[in-house]
């Protein structure tokens, strides 16, 4: 019986001529798993040409609900960002399809798995660390370490070769990476920080300059940090992200272009996409604004940073990470509310904010005087406050 090995097959350029050279270098079985995490794709079509390739078996496994329940919702309540910018799409759904991929590999009782990720990306530390945090007697195979294929292009040439079918051209080179929440685009032109992306190659959001000339105002509740309504309906989680992602993207809204510093040393550019998830991270920040006293909203907006680092690093199934979740959850217990936004070619405004745990007293920070508040009481407050400095000055004086 030839071993087994698992691949991680999308159907992109890397995958699809993974799968003839495994078959040239390897005397092995190759179960192709297409992981659905929203990437939009025709999973038969997808499995047809797997099997075309030469794939002996396909799985198609749809994680879309786990991605948004499990994943994503826990990156909104965390504020995970990586570098004030990136709002961490390819790096949220790794850890999950890692997971699976290990799970396949045990129901076929494979030894190894195999990746297409490059030697230079983030995303083969994310695959493989995940799988070492199940299984450390799994084998990984990373093509992109080991072949002679130095480039894209070269790519191409093999795929041309081998008579496989990619979805991209040496004039369209660009790589992506698309799911529920984002579509990135690293590669071609970009690489050179000196030129302006272009415009075209936008797939989820319209230009700002060519978005609608009329603001559009959208209502989201959350129930203790998880997004559950728009505009007062109860949506499924799917649907509500697919909906902002249409309205955002219509908008304008949710796009970066990043020069980033990967986990592996280098600089890298990435222009992405992630229009529902920008609004919500504007949303849920809103709510916390009103409903956390100072002390834990600052510190949480240290945790939301060290959660990001977590997250683009790789390092979702650790106990530090489940830690994190463990002092957010319980920050949530009050982010409760409905916040109102107002989406303006690219622009998003908080129109209002309302919750039944708001720390927002209108009769203490009203500047008329209140009961509860006496303007005489600052006095000895003020002199308390700036006795240190006070001391320092006199020292230094004299």
């Amino acid at each position: 019986m030839k071993e087994k090995v698992v691949l991680a097959y999308s159907g992109g350029l890397d995958t699809s001529i993974i799968v003839p050279w495994l078959k040239e270098n390897y005397d092995f079985q190759v179960i192709a798993v297409c992981l659905d995490v929203g990437q939009e794709d025709n999973m038969e079509e997808v499995k047809t040409k797997a099997i075309k390739t030469g794939a002996n078996k396909v799985y198609i496994e749809d994680l879309k609900e786990e991605l948004v329940t499990e994943y994503l919702f826990k990156g909104i309540k965390s504020g995970a960002v990586y570098e004030g910018k990136y709002l961490l799409g390819t790096a949220f759904a790794r850890p999950l399809m890692a997971k699976r991929l290990v799970e396949i590999a045990h129901l076929e009782d494979a030894k190894y798995i195999c990746h297409g990720c490059t030697g230079k990306g983030n995303d083969q530390v994310r695959f493989e660390v995940s799988i070492a945090s199940f299984d450390p007697t799994i084998k990984i195979i990373a093509p992109w370490r080991t072949w002679n294929i130095k480039s894209r292009e070269d790519a191409i040439d093999y795929a041309k070769s081998k008579e496989v079918e990619v979805p991209v051209t040496k004039e369209k080179i660009y790589s992506r990476d698309q799911n529920l929440w984002h579509i990135s685009h690293e590669g071609g032109n970009l690489e050179d920080p000196r030129n302006e992306h272009d415009i075209d190659l936008y797939m989820r959001i319209t230009p700002p300059e060519k978005a609608p000339n009329s603001p559009q105002y959208v209502e989201i509740y959350f129930e203790k940090g998880v997004p559950t309504k728009i505009d007062g309906v109860v949506m499924k989680p799917i649907d509500l992200l697919d909906i902002l992602n249409k309205m955002a993207g219509k908008n304008g809204i949710g796009i970066i272009d990043i020069v980033e510093n990967r986990l592996v040393g280098m600089k890298s550019r990435g222009v992405y996409e992630t229009p529902g998830g920008t609004v919500l991270y504007f949303a849920h920040d809103e709510l916390e604004r009103l409903t956390l006293d100072k002390q834990t909203y600052h510190f949480k907006q240290m945790i939301g940073q060290k959660y990001g680092e977590l997250l683009y690093d790789g390092l979702w199934f650790t106990t530090l990470r489940e830690s994190l979740d463990a002092f957010i959850d319980i920050t949530q217990q009050t982010v409760t509310g409905t916040v109102k936004l107002k989406l303006y070619k690219g622009n998003i405004t908080c129109a209002s904010i309302d919750s039944p745990y708001t720390l927002y007293n209108e009769e203490i920070s009203s500047f008329d005087t209140g009961e509860l508040f006496n303007h005489k009481d600052s006095t000895g407050f003020i002199n308390i406050y700036n006795l240190p400095f006070k001391i320092k000055a006199m020292v230094n004086n004299k």
